[in-house]
């Protein structure tokens, strides 16, 4: 399985972090030892001092597909989720600064959260789904996917052009402004319309 990441897919994340806005979706990979295994504490690499938490909307992958057509792209996926990419920010902007790749602040272990999965058919528009991100109690994150420079379907015919999608791929879509740094001893949990799908220690 690999786990498919979009940057830049909400237009005030971009302005946050005083980015380009991208004429076609930002695409980066993790490696599946990203994944922060279930009930774990997230520990704060010691080749960082600065990590952030980023929530997105996550998609599963249920079955192999390569140039997928629109018409036919809602067939590929079942279920709806939410997690984080927790970002060494600090090693990412040296990273961009030299125009390096940024898989060393993005895919060490544990970068990851993966919440439990929700059927689609719960929601009655992916369009318009609300999410957000507490930490230590308060809101800090809160977005909806009708905010996405690209939709959900967009992306996956989008990211099927350049690599085949095979079945318990996930695909990251991208997180909404709000980001901010962790610090040991924080609790983090996320929500999809107000329902809890995953929470975290921050060690």
């Amino acid at each position: 399985m690999k786990l498919i990441c979009i940057g830049r897919n909400y237009s005030e994340h971009i302005k946050e972090l005083a980015n380009e806005r991208p004429t076609e979706p930002v695409v980066f990979i993790k490696p599946d030892s990203a994944i922060l295994p279930k009930e774990q504490d997230f520990y704060i690499p010691e080749f960082t001092k600065e990590v952030h938490y980023e929530v997105e909307v996550l998609v599963k992958i249920k079955k192999v597909g390569k140039h997928i057509d629109p018409k036919f792209v809602h067939t590929y996926y079942d279920e709806i989720g939410l997690g984080i990419d927790f970002t060494a920010r600090d090693l990412q902007t040296k990273l961009k600064e030299k125009g390096l790749p940024w898989e060393k602040a993005k895919g060490f272990d544990g970068a990851a959260v993966i919440g439990s999965w929700v059927p689609k058919t719960n929601y009655e528009d992916l369009n318009n789904l609300n999410f957000s991100l507490r930490k230590n109690g308060e809101e800090v994150q809160r977005g909806n996917t009708n905010l996405m420079l690209w939709k959900i379907d967009e992306l996956i015919v989008y990211v099927s052009r350049f690599f085949t999608l095979k079945k318990g791929d996930i695909i990251f879509t991208g997180t909404p402004k709000g980001v901010g740094e962790i610090q040991p001893n924080d609790y983090l949990s996320g929500s999809l319309e107000e329902k809890e799908i995953f929470k975290v220690n921050i060690k």
